[in-house]
């Protein structure tokens, strides 16, 4: 669980950092996640705030997963590789369906993705050295 709320702490920045320097919405990623659970015509604060359940279920989850199919070895760059394939799922498969995910950025998104796994690999490898 500690692996899923670091991770899920600090996924965002790519995507975020983009967002400033590209001059666009640097809440967009986190509107269009409330959006899963609220709608796109939601309020803007409406989204912002479901983004925060959705966020951490889905990174839980996922980190859930990650920590136990990761390799003892390589762990975070397994974990990395492992959120490139999620990043494939959720914005590939799942996002399309959603308007407010298709619209986001794709590299960002992608970049957000690979750092959670490899977050989650670096958090959960340290948990299994005993440091």
């Amino acid at each position: 669980m500690k692996a899923g709320l670091v991770a899920a702490a600090v996924s965002g920045a790519p995507s975020t950092a983009y967002a400033v320097v590209a001059g666009r919405d640097p809440f967009e990623a986190t509107k269009a996640a409330g959006t899963l659970l609220v709608g796109e015509r939601a309020p803007t604060w409406a989204q912002i705030v479901a983004a925060v359940p959705v966020h951490l279920a889905l990174s839980l989850g996922w980190a859930a997963v990650l920590e136990r199919a990761l390799p003892r070895e390589r762990r975070v760059l397994w974990g990395a590789a492992g959120g490139l394939a999620i990043a494939a799922l959720d914005l590939g498969v799942v996002g399309r369906r959603f308007g407010a995910i298709r619209a986001l950025p794709l590299v960002p998104q992608v970049a957000d993705h690979v750092l959670f796994g490899a977050v989650v690999g670096a958090v959960s490898d340290r948990g299994r050295s005993g440091s």
